[in-house]
């Protein structure tokens, strides 16, 4: 799968002034917000506190994330009388619960902090540290989606497409996970998070979507877009988290080992390892 490189693009890092003239990383986190309304792309809006929202994300990375999530094709409703917006927990089985808002106005703040700045590492730091948006899926058909990491995917691939990698070049990338773990600023300081490449942000580990691993155990996603989060998991060639050292540990790796859905694989390891510390054991190199 090719893409074209866009080597006079902007740098990810560097955010643009006015709204019209947007860093396209931006696009990506705000391509979807109709779906923390319960709406689908035909009675979304184009415009949401004042920026340009439900748009088309270049270069496939939107239609290669789905394919990392979901089936391709006519989607059917698998979880009968289950029309809510938000997501099933993988852990408890039960429909997250609705993010409570002392006032309408708070909840207002909070969905546009999800897209409002222009710059896009903070828009990604808003991301991965984001319990609302957590609490929503990708689709009604597929409830145990979320809305938060299929977002996360978008950006990586598109960061990834704009600095000239084809997917197939693309890893799973393990690091250790950080107790600092929780706020945007935090993640805006924290050396432990890639600006748009990192998809999961946890006290128990870290994972990132990256053509460039480094020295870091990682594992190529494929050839194509698919639900292989499993697969990618299993092939790590260092363990990423300890299964000596806890339950909590061991049960963690064997769940990842079963699921395929990536934005379901990757809450899933934020909502189980919630309240836990390092389930790792790495050498300082690593972190």
């Amino acid at each position: 799968m090719s893409h074209e490189s866009t080597a006079d693009a902007p740098d990810s890092s560097t955010a643009q002034t006015g709204q019209g003239n947007a860093d396209p990383l931006c696009m990506a986190y705000r391509h979807d917000v109709h779906k923390l309304f319960g709406r689908n792309h035909e009675s979304s809006c184009e415009e949401y506190a004042g920026v340009p929202v439900n748009v088309q994300v270049p270069l496939g990375a939107d239609g290669d994330a789905a394919l990392l999530s979901r089936p391709a094709g006519d989607p059917k409703q698998t979880v009968a009388n289950h029309a809510s917006p938000h997501r099933l927990s993988l852990v408890t089985g039960d429909t997250v619960a609705k993010p409570e808002h002392r006032t309408v106005g708070d909840a207002v703040t909070t969905f546009e902090q999800l897209v409002v700045s222009p710059d896009a590492d903070r828009l990604h730091a808003t991301w991965v540290t984001s319990s609302i948006a957590a609490a929503f899926h990708e689709s009604v058909c597929h409830p145990y989606t979320s809305l938060k990491h299929y977002t996360l995917l978008v950006a990586a691939l598109l960061d990834n497409y704009r600095a000239g990698y084809d997917f197939e070049e693309l890893s799973l990338v393990a690091t250790a996970g950080s107790p600092a773990a929780g706020s945007t600023e935090a993640a805006l300081n924290s050396e432990a998070v890639h600006p748009h490449r990192t998809v999961c942000w946890t006290p128990a580990l870290t994972l990132h979507i990256t053509g460039d691993p480094r020295d870091r155990p990682a594992a190529l996603l494929g050839e194509y877009p698919a639900r292989s989060f499993a697969d990618v998991w299993s092939r790590l060639p260092d363990h990423p988290i300890n299964t000596n050292g806890s339950r909590e540990a061991r049960l963690l790796d064997a769940q990842l080992r079963r699921i395929r859905s990536w934005s379901t694989a990757l809450q899933y390891i934020e909502d189980a390892t919630r309240g836990l510390g390092p389930l790792t054991e790495w050498s300082e190199s690593n972190a």
